[in-house]
């Protein structure tokens, strides 16, 4: 099938056309910068106006707050005379105090105090003495005694630091002295309170605007004024409240953003203008799509016919809804040995189709033709024209036309023949490993297996001995002859047994899937290492559960992968006392698997070694080949299964293996 060759239109870089169809975009791309660089800028002149704003305002609320306390400090200061004057309170200070301590002023309270720092008076009159003073007379001894110290020294008002009062309100003191003539005759302290002092000063186009905030020392919050909860804005400006200072601290944020007209409309311009240049853009390329539309058909065919071509080592074919040949590709024809001619237009059974197979084969062609192939692919075997077998791994897709329309299926044939062949070499070399690790396991165990078999052997020796003595001497009646025979029988049993459980842990032979009771594994690999665990003082305790359900497996790897586990867990144990060396062994089950557990009280996996304990030659042990953990993991995957091991809370470690419950 031969595929036409059709160039793709190409325009030089250098050619006129090129930079004509070119210079709409690049204008719209430098207009749209042009745009942004503008709503920016005007972004930031919007936010610099605001805060300088703020800051104007911020500045002119604190000399407003400043201005009255300086001015109440000046009133504190002409009751002077009148409060500490050497006749006593006139009626005319009384008087004037009173004024200052009228509801809305932020006046609350004034306390006049003689040289010696003893309070002179106060009105209201004091019932407790409000902070800081507590209940003490002499000033020498208050907190605010070094306040009224420098109030005396320094001849002007000082500001006390804010505190907490009654009522959850927020006050501070004011220290004016007085002095008649050069004599320094007394302070006069207003009291303060600061909540009223901002609800007063504070106007209401300031509270219309801004969220107005005293903080203290720690940046918590004493003081507000405010007209709403949710501010709408993070832009803030903060300034030390001083006075009455004392790391007090005046914030303000501002709550209400100003609509800026101009702004606005210059925006609402530009993306006006901006959407009509990107809508004649944007008609100019519907006009060249139109133009373009045959070309664009014929490069997309160019591609699709191109792909198959180039596609040279997988093989591609397709085929109508009836099953008939209608497309090969070159490397498709290498694999089966067929030219396309002896393949298009073929219809079923296909001549590369395996004879020995023939009825699987018609039975996966009508059910890829009904429904396709999954993301997995279907494997087949084929043969070549040559009568080679070709192992195939067939992928297939719905073939649609450019109205939609399915009118087959493409398919991409994979050559797996090496793969396969790879598979069930590393298979077997994975068998063999397997066994040789058995043969390392029974060779490490041989002296302690020479030694348990020689025990009934021994017996056997001397039971038969003992026969010979007695029959030479004629003294042995058969009832003792029958009892000697049955112990002697025993032992030989016992001998035959050792020997079967070797024999049948260490031969070789195909694997083979089979119902599986893990409790008879578990008592097997037990008795196979009893002796192993006896030599190294190891107490092994067995919890089967039972009944347990049956799993699909071959015995003698699950009995490899119980005994690796056993084994190392008694070398775990190795360096702990002998009277700890406990070894537990279990079965269990869930929903959907049944397990072996096996749990060690040794000194447990560090997690640098956790990483790597599966990796293949990875061993702590100077003996060791670390194939063991590595061939348990091949062997419960295989099983389609897992291995998986977990801290012992008693200490040690707890390897368990999952397999999945036979299907019933």
């Amino acid at each position: 099938m031969t595929t036409p060759t059709i160039a793709a239109p190409t325009t030089a870089v250098g050619h006129p056309a090129a930079w004509r169809w070119r210079l709409p975009y690049l204008l719209l791309a430098l207009f749209i910068g042009a745009i942004l660089s503008l709503v920016w800028l005007v972004r930031s002149n919007d936010l610099e106006e605001q805060r300088a704003t703020l800051i104007n305002d911020v500045l002119w609320i604190e000399q407003n707050l400043r201005f009255q306390l300086d001015k109440n400090a000046d009133l504190l200061a002409e009751l002077g005379p009148d409060l500490l004057g050497e006749d006593g309170m006139s009626y005319n200070a009384a008087a004037r105090a009173t004024r200052m301590i009228q509801p809305g002023n932020p006046v609350r309270q004034v306390i006049w105090m003689v040289p010696d720092g003893s309070i002179g008076g106060a009105m209201p009159r004091l019932e407790v003495m409000p902070p800081p003073w507590g209940e003490a007379a002499a000033i020498a001894e208050l907190p605010s005694g070094a306040l009224f110290r420098l109030a005396a020294a320094s001849g002007r008002a000082v500001f006390g630091p804010v505190y907490r009062a009654i009522g959850n309100d927020v006050r501070f003191a004011v220290f004016v002295p007085y002095y008649r003539g050069s004599e320094f005759a007394g302070v006069v302290i207003g009291i303060h309170s600061l909540r009223d002092l901002i609800i007063r000063e504070v106007p209401w186009w300031f509270s219309e605007r801004y969220e107005l905030s005293i903080l203290d020392a720690a940046g918590d919050e004493i003081v507000s004024k405010s007209k709403v909860d949710a501010l709408a804005t993070e832009m803030e400006y903060q300034i030390p409240l001083d006075p009455p200072g004392r790391g007090a601290s005046l914030r303000v944020r501002p709550y209400r953003a100003q609509v800026r007209w101009v702004a606005v409309l210059l925006g609402g311009a530009i993306a006006l203008l901006g959407a009509g240049v990107v809508w004649s853009v944007w008609q100019l390329r519907r006009h060249m799509v139109r133009r373009q539309e045959a070309e664009l058909a014929l490069r997309e065919e160019y591609a699709f016919r191109r792909a198959m071509e180039d596609s040279l080592l997988t093989g591609l074919r397709a085929r109508d809804m009836e099953g008939r040949m209608i497309y090969v590709n070159p490397a498709f024809c290498r694999m089966v040995g067929f030219g396309e001619d002896e393949l298009i237009g073929h219809a079923p059974p296909m001549p590369y189709w395996d004879p020995d197979e023939l009825a699987r084969t018609q039975a996966l062609h009508e059910y890829v033709l009904a429904r396709g192939t999954t993301g997995d692919g279907i494997e087949i075997q084929l043969k070549r024209r040559n009568g080679e077998r070709l192992d195939a791994l067939i992928f297939e897709a719905p073939l649609i036309d450019a109205q939609g329309r399915q009118t087959g299926w493409m398919g991409s044939v994979l050559d797996i023949t090496d793969q396969k062949r790879a598979q069930r070499l590393a298979r077997q070399q994975e068998e063999r490993l397997q066994a040789t690790s058995r043969l390392i396991t029974m060779g490490e165990m041989a002296s302690t297996l020479a030694h348990e078999l020689n025990q009934p052997l021994t017996a056997i020796a001397s039971y038969a001995t003992g026969c010979l003595n007695r029959l030479d001497q004629g003294a042995m009646d058969p009832d003792e002859m029958r009892a000697v025979l049955g112990k002697l029988g025993k032992q030989a049993q016992r001998a035959g047994q050792i020997i079967r459980r070797v024999h049948d842990f260490v031969r070789r032979s195909e694997p083979k899937r089979e119902r599986l009771d893990l409790n008879a594994i578990v008592r097997e690999s037990v008795g196979l290492v009893e002796p192993d665990a006896r030599k190294r003082a190891v107490d092994i305790e067995v919890a089967l559960t039972d009944p347990l359900p049956f799993t699909q497996a071959d015995p003698v790897m699950v009995e490899q992968v119980a005994i690796n586990l056993i084994r190392n867990g008694m070398d775990a144990m190795k360096a702990i006392p002998a009277s700890r060396r406990r070894l537990r062994v279990g079965t269990g089950c869930t929903a959907h698997e049944v397990a072996i557990r096996v749990a060690d009280q040794g000194s447990g996996i560090p997690p640098e070694l956790a990483r790597r304990l599966f990796e293949p030659f990875f061993t702590t042990k100077s003996e060791g080949m670390g194939m063991g953990l590595n061939i348990c993991r091949s062997i419960a995957e295989l099983h389609h299964g897992r291995l998986v091991f977990e801290d012992n809370p008693d200490g040690g470690t707890i390897f368990t293996l999952w397999l999945p419950l036979s299907p019933k």
